[in-house]
């Protein structure tokens, strides 16, 4: 490391050392970019009665279960709710960021038909027509 620059160089041009030299290149990025200006995943809640809601360290989250769902946050990140439908996940770590969030998206994946669920913000959910009623 000269003058504040990280090189990676590569022994070989062997495909295997290719593949790990992009990859250590990429997870050397994302930690000067984690720790510069941090990493950050937005999810928003569609459906009547969904809601999310801070408890001191603990996100709440209410999906139609016949309980909340509490989650504690993972060392190094930063969950915020500005309103109940909207729940913030920010870090210095772009893994650990995108796993909470992916779990949290889990336990109400959007369906395509009402479309309720939760959702990354500017995520598109492909919309099914339901039934088509039938006459007798």
């Amino acid at each position: 490391m000269a003058d504040n620059v990280i090189t990676v160089e590569r022994l070989s041009d062997d495909k295997n050392h290719r593949a790990l030299h992009g990859l250590t290149r990429a997870l050397i990025a994302n930690m000067v970019k984690g720790v510069s200006e941090g990493f950050k995943k937005e999810l928003e809640i569609v459906g009547v009665g969904y809601r999310a809601q801070m408890k001191g360290k603990k996100l709440a989250l209410t999906l139609g279960f016949s309980h909340p769902l509490e989650l504690d946050a993972p060392a190094g990140i930063t969950i915020e709710c500005p309103s109940a439908t909207q729940i913030t996940i920010s870090g210095a770590d772009n893994e650990v960021v995108g796993e909470f969030a992916a779990k949290v998206r889990g336990y109400r994946l959007p369906e395509p038909y009402k479309g309720k669920g939760i959702r990354y913000v500017g995520e598109h959910v492909r919309r099914k027509a339901g039934k088509a009623g039938t006459k007798k």
